[in-house]
């Protein structure tokens, strides 16, 4: 696919993310510096999980605060990019025209922009002046699903889309109360971040749609499917066949246990 944009899976941690003095928010920031400017950017987060695919169709997406318990400051932050009629429409159109069981996709006006997608996107793209659609994922259905959904998008890339899953590589979440934010990784969810790593890089596919199994500690790792199925689609929309390699562009920890890693496909 000639001039087609990469496609991204970041991991986006905490909603401090935004002003936390890590490496992954500076890696962020040097992303978006680094891409040519999308035409407009499809956002697949952890955040919305439904029980078939929906696009958001809001002219003006508000900013979602979906947490509790943070600092005022993040309440007052807003993230006021467009929405996109257009792009909502073509996303919903090649996953219905897919012929797949199960991916057509419902409209949604009254959906906002959750913190999978506002928080990297605020340090990637501050000035909020592209526009941005979200899809949802479905952690009722399998790894397969989200590849195909990947796979149906992949023609996005080509028309100056960029394709982003943000969720987490690792996310035991609860663990992650109890360690500090700058600690070191723990074992376990260092070895399944390595797996991760080493079978991403290798293309090797099927190992990464059973991860459960085949990852270390994957349950461990992965307590719920959301923040890891968002990898799937961006896999998919990437190349998403057996072989097809992604890139390690960044690693590293917060609490722990919550692995910051992020992968380009394409």
């Amino acid at each position: 696919m000639p001039n087609a944009l990469p496609t991204f899976f970041v991991s986006h941690g905490a909603p401090t993310l935004v002003t936390d003095p890590v490496p992954t928010r500076e890696f962020l920031v040097g992303l978006g510096k680094s891409l040519p400017r999308p035409k407009a950017i499809l956002a697949v987060s952890a955040h919305w999980d439904t029980v078939g695919p929906r696009v958001s169709s809001a002219v003006a997406p508000h900013t979602m605060y979906d947490f509790y318990g943070f600092p005022e400051e993040l309440y007052a932050m807003t993230y006021p990019a467009p929405g996109s009629l257009e792009l909502a429409a073509r996303t919903a159109d090649l996953l219905s025209r897919s012929g797949l069981p199960g991916l057509s996709a419902e409209p949604d006006a009254r959906r906002g922009l959750d913190h999978g997608a506002w928080v990297p996107l605020t340090l990637m793209y501050p000035e909020a002046d592209i526009p941005v659609v979200q899809l949802s994922i479905q952690t009722r259905l399998s790894s397969e699903h989200h590849l195909a959904m990947g796979q149906a998008l992949a023609p996005l890339r080509g028309e100056g889309v960029l394709i982003v899953g943000s969720g987490n590589a690792t996310h035991n979440l609860r663990d992650a109360f109890n360690h500090d934010m700058l600690e070191p990784p723990v074992p376990y969810a260092k070895a399944f971040a390595d797996w991760l790593a080493r079978h991403v890089e290798a293309g090797d596919t099927d190992p990464l749609l059973d991860y459960l199994v085949q990852g270390p500690n994957g349950p461990k790792n992965h307590p719920t499917a959301d923040h890891y199925l968002p990898l799937l689609v961006a896999l998919g929309a990437g190349g998403g066949a057996a072989g097809t390699p992604g890139r390690l562009l960044h690693d590293g920890y917060t609490y722990g246990v919550l692995s910051m890693a992020a992968y380009s496909w394409g």
